[in-house]
């Protein structure tokens, strides 16, 4: 049969269209299946990555808890150095450990010939009974005081404190002067302070034994007088605190007064005393000083007068009020301090209590002291200071040693280290001794006129602050009947008489 050419064609067309169909369904599967080995070989590099990524994950875990650890350690070790730090600092800041002080002055002294003069703070005949007239530009000598403390802040919160002074004065020019020392140790204590075992009123209060100054001694600085000085061997107890305001010290002092030649014994002096301060709402404090004093023997001691022999005493009396103020007399900003003394007996030298064995049992004396300091402006300072003093049956009956001192001293700030000082002293006097030690009634009055150009290293204006290197020039006068006082006083001395006197000199002072 023959088939038409026309569905030949179709039928060819329709085979090669089947055939074409195959293989593209073929080549389709072939590619899809490289498309899938593809992705997952993707998949597996991505989880491999995914691992990868894992393992630097937890080696960089690990090497931030080493690097936190090595961070703690070095927190560690700075907090441990810094308590180290902090406790070496706290040492040096409670002053605990050694510590040096001191206080020195020196300088020359000269008249308007060029020679050697009298001078001191107690040149006038009243010093005897401790009259002083002004220090500045009147001082001939070198004294040294040497300090060296040991303080300690134990575990338990007890502090100690240990203190040796070693002084030594004396008018000698001469770098070498050993032959006319007087060196001495003044000080020898210790304090034991905030017992644990100690509560109530005795709870921040110190004990102390050895040989000392008392802690609550002050002074007229111009004057270079204490108002009060209370010193000796024995022990007591500071800061009995009653209530927040009021707080007590007793102490317990001996002192010795030498032998008594008709007795043939060492006299010994007891000294017993409270100490009691009251503070002010204004941190201003009052205090009330009361001494009783007792030297077995010692009336067995004789003074000889003109007309009378007088014993000694062997017991007295002494009492001192006085005000800490925290402002100039309540006027204005500075200082001030004001003292009543009384004293009876063996307390009738009222300054340095204990120290005259001569005093008779009758002997009565009062004293005034006050001082302030003040700024009057920025350049200009003020101290002004008055003391004195009337004794009566002193030494033998009916004796009278009355005297007043008027001082002040002013500075002018010239620059940052550059000052100029003035100071001014009058003293009155009328002592009337009746004839102990051949001493002779005169009545009359002193003073003295200083200018010194001043040198510091800063801190110029204030009283109080030291080093000082000083030039000077004084001039001083006095009644010609006080020449006759004493053969062995100052005054009436070849060029040391009444009718005018000048002095020059150099000086310097330090304390610390």
């Amino acid at each position: 049969m023959m088939i038409k050419p026309s569905y030949l064609a179709v039928s060819i067309g329709f085979i090669l269209s089947c055939a074409a169909t195959t293989a593209s369904a073929a080549s389709s599967n072939v590619d899809i299946e490289a498309r899938l080995n593809a992705l997952e070989q993707r998949l597996q590099q991505a989880e491999q990555r995914a691992k990868n990524a894992e393992t630097r994950a937890e080696i960089a875990e690990k090497q931030a808890q080493k690097l936190e650890a090595r961070t703690l350690q070095a927190e560690e070790k700075t907090v441990q150095v810094a308590k180290r730090t902090e406790k070496l600092e706290s040492k040096t800041q409670s002053d605990n450990g050694f510590e040096f002080h001191g206080y020195a002055r020196s300088g020359l002294l000269m008249n308007s010939s060029g020679t050697g003069t009298q001078g001191g703070p107690y040149v006038s005949p009243a010093g005897s009974t401790g009259g002083a007239i002004g220090r500045l530009g009147n001082e001939p000598d070198t004294y040294v005081e040497v300090n060296l403390e040991k303080k300690q802040k134990l575990d338990n919160g007890a502090t100690t404190r240990y203190k040796v002074m070693l002084a030594d004065g004396q008018r000698s020019y001469n770098d070498w002067t050993a032959d006319s020392s007087d060196l001495n140790v003044r000080q020898a204590f210790v304090e034991l302070g905030t017992l644990p075992t100690f509560n109530g009123i005795f709870k921040d209060s110190t004990l102390w034994a050895g040989k000392r100054f008392d802690r609550d001694n002050f002074d007229i600085h111009w004057l270079d007088s204490d108002v009060v000085f209370l010193a000796g061997t024995g022990g007591g107890i500071y800061d009995i605190k009653w209530t927040d305001n009021l707080k007590s010290n007793f102490s317990l002092y001996g002192r010795n007064y030498g032998e008594i030649e008709n007795v043939n014994s060492d006299i010994q002096s007891y000294i017993f005393t409270t100490n009691n301060y009251v503070s002010t709402h204004n941190n201003g404090s009052f205090q009330w000083m009361l001494s009783g004093l007792r030297a077995k023997d010692n009336e067995a001691r004789q003074n000889s007068g003109e007309t009378v022999n007088t014993n000694a005493a062997d017991k007295g009396v002494h009492s001192m009020v006085a005000y800490h103020g925290d402002s100039f007399y309540g006027l204005r900003e500075g200082t001030s301090k004001t003292a009543l003394l009384y004293g009876h007996g063996l307390g009738a030298e009222v300054k340095a209590i204990g120290s005259d064995g001569n005093l008779t049992s009758g002997a009565d004396t009062w004293r005034l002291a006050s001082y302030g300091t003040t700024a009057l402006s920025k350049n200009w300072s003020l101290a002004p200071a008055i003391l004195a003093q009337q004794s009566k049956d002193r030494y033998v009956e009916g004796d009278s040693y009355k005297w007043v001192t008027f001082n002040a001293r002013l500075i002018q700030e010239i620059t940052e280290n550059f000052a100029l000082a003035y100071e001014g002293s009058y003293q009155y006097m009328n002592l009337d001794p009746q004839g102990y030690k051949d001493y002779h009634k005169v009545s009359g009055g002193f003073y003295k006129l200083t200018f010194a150009p001043t040198f510091k290293a800063g801190d110029i204006s204030n009283f109080f602050s030291r080093p000082e290197i000083r030039v000077f020039a004084t001039y001083m006068d006095w009644s010609q009947d006080l020449d006759n006082y004493a053969k062995d006083d100052a005054f009436g001395k070849n060029d040391f008489a009444a009718g005018g006197q000048w002095n020059f000199g150099i000086q310097m002072e330090t304390w610390f």
